[in-house]
């Protein structure tokens, strides 16, 4: 038996931040980021609508990118004082991210976090709060899933929660929102979903309920990323969509060790002055994985399958796979990503010698490849590593070199 779980409402399509004027309750927390939904306005009209909603309104503002451990307790302190009956997450997919472990700590007091890292063990939640989360980048469409992505700061790593009692009740979907995000971050949230669509498809869990979604988003994202990238606010319009379908495949298809290695390399080397972003992280390791899942047959068969809807040709799945990943590549380059953690600069644009040195990377790279093959999002890969195929691998993502094992 399998599961395939939503919100129970989606609201979506221009000013369906309304909506939030239809919400029942007498409290409500709002979680948010570094400052752009203030900037913009949507913040104040959100708390706006949940007051003529008749809800007492507080403010949790300042969630980092990339959140920690920390905001999240802190972000559950302050829950448990106030008291909400709902709990409204907006922005990018970190605040977002933060408030779902906010939630089950506010729901659970004596939840470690280490408990709430058990891949779906989670116990009920509802039982104080429900969650509205309301999306405004492209990429993540955690308002949709069953994840959450929170950093360790004191580990250097990034650990997914997973389980069905995250998906948020209400996901609102408003593309005014989106149409703020600058240009690098419509890059890498564009190949976040495009490498969530591909994960979800060719993922052991696939099924019917899921490829449809997952399908239908790569096409869009093929036809609108570049052109939204280069400042076509309709195409913007249209990945805020695209981006939630894919969403809406990989929540319950899983994904794949593209996510597993973008976790575990994120972090890992932030003492030399950055972080190297979960998007542009995925950008390019997704045709490496691609290359090295295509052994299993399985696999090739449904990467000929995406390349076929992508209408790239090819005589046969070889061809295929080869065309798939070469397109994706030349994405890359109009993205302008690098393709390999060598040349990736600490501001994510591509440089002859990037930000994380050679030797501390093969220093690190055993411990990098071991927490890779132990995420959560492993399990789900068509094709399950080795400690020596993960470090070679990784090995191929640093240097830009052909995965040929």
């Amino acid at each position: 038996m399998a599961r395939f779980t939503l919100p129970r409402d989606l609201y979506h399509g221009k000013g369906a931040l309304e909506a939030l004027k239809t919400f029942e309750g007498k409290k409500a927390v709002v979680c948010v980021g570094g400052g752009s939904m203030k900037r913009f306005g949507f913040l104040d009209r959100a708390c706006d609508y949940l007051k003529e909603a008749g809800m007492e309104v507080k403010l949790i503002e300042g969630i980092e990118p990339d959140p920690s451990v920390d905001t999240v307790m802190n972000g559950a302190k302050v829950m448990l004082e106030f008291e909400p009956d709902w709990i409204i997450a907006m922005g990018g997919g970190s605040p977002i991210d933060a408030a779902k472990a906010m939630w089950i700590k506010y729901e659970y007091p004596d939840t470690s976090f280490e408990d709430m890292c058990k891949v779906f063990g989670l116990p009920k939640l509802r039982k104080k709060a429900h969650f509205c989360a309301i999306s405004s980048t492209s990429g993540t469409a955690t308002e949709v899933t069953a994840f959450s992505i929170i950093t360790d700061y004191n580990k250097g790593i990034k650990y997914p929660i997973a389980d069905f009692e995250i998906t948020p009740d209400v996901a609102i979907v408003d593309p005014d929102l989106a149409e703020t995000m600058p240009k690098k971050l419509v890059a890498h949230t564009g190949m976040d979903a495009i490498t969530h669509a591909i994960e979800a498809y060719v993922s052991t869990a696939n099924c019917d309920f899921t490829d449809p979604l997952a399908l239908h988003a790569i096409e869009m994202i093929q036809h609108d990323l570049v052109d939204s990238y280069n400042g076509d606010m309709a195409k913007r319009d249209s990945m805020h969509n695209a981006q939630c379908l894919a969403g809406m495949a990989f929540s319950n298809a899983l994904l794949g060790i593209v996510h597993s290695m973008a976790h575990k390399t994120g972090a890992a080397f932030a003492d030399y002055g950055a972080h190297i972003i979960h998007g542009a992280a995925n950008a390019m390791y997704l045709p490496k994985v691609i290359k090295f899942n295509a052994k299993d047959p399985e696999a090739k068969k449904r990467y000929g399958v995406i390349a076929d809807y992508m209408k790239l040709g090819g005589n046969n799945d070889d061809e295929k796979v080869d065309l798939l990943i070469a397109y994706l590549r030349k994405m890359n380059d109009e993205l302008n990503i690098p393709h390999c953690i060598k040349n990736y600069g600490a501001d994510s644009y591509p440089v002859e010698n990037g930000f994380v040195p050679e030797e501390v990377f093969l220093e690190r790279l055993h411990d990098v490849a071991a927490n890779a093959i132990l995420d959560a999002c492993t399990g789900s890969n068509p094709r399950q590593p080795s400690q020596e195929e993960m470090e070679k691998l990784l090995k191929c993502c640093y240097y830009d070199t052909e995965v040929d094992f």
